[in-house]
């Protein structure tokens, strides 16, 4: 069968400027120069004879015709690599995408029964905001843990994981010195705070029915500096139950008014047709979630 040449590599260079909004980005990804990003891109404009791009160099838009172009482009891309995959071996590294601070807590501690039952096969952690859903349909990530208001049970690559439920907690010692009877006893100047999440007392507020302002208590950058100032009894946070499983357990925090749901669930999202790696990843992730146990089955 004769086929036309394709520019492949210009083709490439166009997806990803697409889905990334940035040639300089396009050109980290593909581990070239924005300006060899910007000239595969004027030629592929060349030959299709229309504009791809509109608006400023600063703040590239995609045209009418570019956003036509570029579903079809990426599924075919996706083939390709699905047909490629098909008749390799499995990759023996999955890059997983999380956030920082469960990664710290829930899944570091608990990846050395993965790596006992599957020696073979490397698991490569990416930490921060991502778990954005474009960012698995690029395939950046064969596995993206994230959270999300409800869970999208007719999808074949989501695994529901668990809700979050949060608890105000502290140190024994702060609680035996406080004896706090009810949410609204706890000292506004000692509420500790997170600045990725400073909405954390007022949702575990609306979960009981309270009106819990925040305090002028101090703040941390992450959930985990947050958590170790608790455990140091600077102060009370509110904090996930499944980041604080090992510190209730060993008494170094308790929970005085328990853990009830946010709203929120965690979610894992993996890549289409997953090759036997990442299902055995996936199959291990959801039963280590589901032995998370409930904080109610807890001695608090």
């Amino acid at each position: 069968m004769m086929r036309r040449p394709l520019p492949l590599n210009a083709l490439r260079a166009f997806e990803a400027a697409a889905w990334l909004g940035r040639m300089s980005a396009a050109a980290d990804e593909l581990a070239v120069t924005p300006g060899a990003i910007s000239r595969q891109i004027r030629q592929l404009e060349i030959r299709l004879g229309l504009p791809l791009f509109e608006g400023s160099k600063a703040n590239p838009q995609l045209s009418a015709q570019a956003q036509a172009l570029l579903p079809g482009l990426s599924a075919a891309f996706d083939q390709i690599d699905a047909t490629l995959a098909s008749v390799m071996d499995d990759d023996s590294v999955l890059d997983v995408s999380c956030f920082s601070t469960f990664t710290a807590k829930w899944l570091l501690p608990r990846l050395h029964d993965f790596n006992h039952r599957y020696p073979a096969t490397e698991i490569r952690i990416s930490t921060g905001p991502s778990g954005q859903r474009s960012e698995l349909e690029r395939e950046r990530y064969d596995l993206v843990i994230t959270v999300d208001r409800q869970v999208d049970e007719g999808a074949d690559n989501v695994i529901a994981l668990f809700p979050e439920r949060l608890g105000a907690v502290l140190a024994p010692s702060l609680a035996s010195r406080l004896k706090l009877r009810r949410p609204a006893d706890i000292p506004r100047a000692i509420m500790l705070h997170t600045r990725t999440r400073m909405d954390a007392w007022q949702m575990w507020g609306d979960a009981i029915g309270q009106t819990l302002a925040g305090g002028p208590g101090p703040e941390f950058d992450h959930y985990y500096f947050t958590l170790e100032a608790a455990i140091g009894g600077l102060g009370i946070c509110v904090a996930p139950w499944h980041l604080i499983i090992e510190d209730i357990r060993a008494g170094r925090l308790v929970a005085p008014f328990g853990f009830v749901q946010s709203g929120y669930h965690y979610i894992a999202r993996h890549r289409q047709r997953p090759g036997k790696r990442l299902a055995q990843f996936c199959t291990w992730l959801a039963a280590q979630a589901q032995a998370t146990a409930r904080p109610d089955q807890e001695t608090r």
